[in-house]
């Protein structure tokens, strides 16, 4: 059937054809209402080139080209429509264009209504071959540019991490496209992955944003580490709170008022994280125990800490060691109670003040010295922290 005059009279009308059908999506279509976002002149072209597209086939038969219907995909990614949207203002163009095929038609005698009804079963189908062309499209693209956003965010915060950004517009520029405020207060989390390439605190920046709190994060290897605005009064037991809920290992850094100082807090937080007590998940502040913070922070100073401090303990055997050093920490975190000491290690009082004898006769250090107290419990730490790494217990 030969319908090529009707296509050939549109074909001529073709520039007051885009005209149109540009302006009907864009009344019809709320999301196309934003100039800024849709210049009027890319929707026209788009139309126009589209409904060439369209012509061109019924005027000379020729296969079905999609790349027109693939541009329209990918420039209408490009520029933030959504698919849903991008495929009704499709639909509306081409209910536009077969309205006026229709019309047109009438003006030709030779063009019965059989084969009107017969063509629109091919327009529409052509319609449905050129939507998924723009579905296609749309989604390569929106996939490809989410990557290259990703990946741009994701360098954004290790230059972060690593001081590479330090000049002011700079900053302020990495934080508006990261999301965060200028200024802060801002704290560091650092949490251990449990293998190479695993979130282990998954979902975490979307969390903390419906906590309303702007986030950074980076997966390295064997740590995700991140960069939290606190932005209101009680946004740090709210970041605390949502981090326990991830049951993992973290460390978090005090609070800092600028981006130029998130190496320096991402080293706190590290320290932080070293030195939070046993092998399961928790949530430990710099601040919580500065003491310990200072003992990681010098590892081989601490070893040799240990060394001249707990010397005679550990010549001890494993089992009389472990049961010394194991009621030490428990005294420690009594807060130098004999009886509080006993109660967490289920024994009498007395068998808790006979040990602690033996450690001050081991060691010559007595427990009624404050300066004996501190280096016991630097050295203490020390050990927990040495262990921690090895995977061992206190007192193995």
């Amino acid at each position: 059937m030969d319908l090529s005059g009707v296509a050939s009279a549109l074909l001529a009308r073709l520039p007051e054809l885009g005209e149109r059908m540009a302006q009907r999506i864009r009344a019809e279509v709320d999301a196309y209402q934003d100039a800024s976002l849709i210049p009027f002149d890319s929707l026209r072209r788009s139309c126009t080139a589209n409904a060439d597209l369209i012509l061109s086939h019924f005027h000379t038969a020729d296969a079905p080209e999609p790349s027109p219907a693939r541009e329209t995909g990918r420039i209408r990614a490009e520029q933030g429509m959504p698919l849903a949207d991008t495929l009704h203002a499709y639909r509306i163009g081409f209910e536009l264009l077969w309205s006026e095929f229709i019309a047109e038609a009438r003006t030709h005698p030779e063009v019965t209504d059989a084969q009107l009804v017969s063509q629109s079963a091919e327009i529409w189908a052509l319609f449905g071959r050129y939507a998924e062309a723009v579905a296609a499209a749309h989604r390569e693209t929106s996939a490809e540019l989410t990557l290259q956003r990703e990946a741009r965010r994701s360098a954004l915060v290790e230059a972060l991490f690593t001081g590479v950004i330090s000049d002011r517009t700079t900053l302020w520029e990495a934080a508006r496209e990261l999301g965060l405020p200028e200024q802060g207060p801002y704290a560091v989390a650092v949490a251990v992955a449990d293998a190479p390439g695993e979130e282990p605190l998954a979902g975490i920046e979307a969390a903390l944003r419906q906590a309303q709190l702007p986030s950074a994060w980076r997966l390295l290897p064997d740590q995700q580490i991140g960069v939290v605005a606190l932005t209101t009064p009680t946004a740090e037991s709210t970041c605390l709170r949502t981090l326990r809920r991830a049951r993992a290992r973290v460390g978090v850094s005090p609070g800092f008022p600028s981006l130029r100082d998130v190496p320096q807090a991402l080293r706190f937080a590290r320290l932080a994280l070293a030195g939070l007590p046993g092998a399961g998940p928790g949530v430990a502040r710099f601040d919580d125990n500065l003491l310990a913070m200072v003992v990681a922070a010098a590892p081989a100073e601490a070893a040799h800490l240990t060394e001249v401090v707990l010397k005679p303990v550990f010549d001890l055997p494993a089992a009389e060691r472990g049961r010394l050093l194991t009621t030490l920490e428990h005294w420690f975190a009594a807060a130098g109670s004999a009886a509080g000491a006993a109660r967490t290690l289920f024994v009498h009082p007395n068998t808790v003040r006979y040990r602690l004898r033996r450690i001050e006769e081991l060691t010559g250090r007595a427990l009624s010295d404050p300066r004996a107290v501190a280096d016991l419990g630097a050295a203490l730490l020390a050990v927990r922290n040495h262990s921690a790494g090895q995977g061992e217990s206190l007192g193995a």
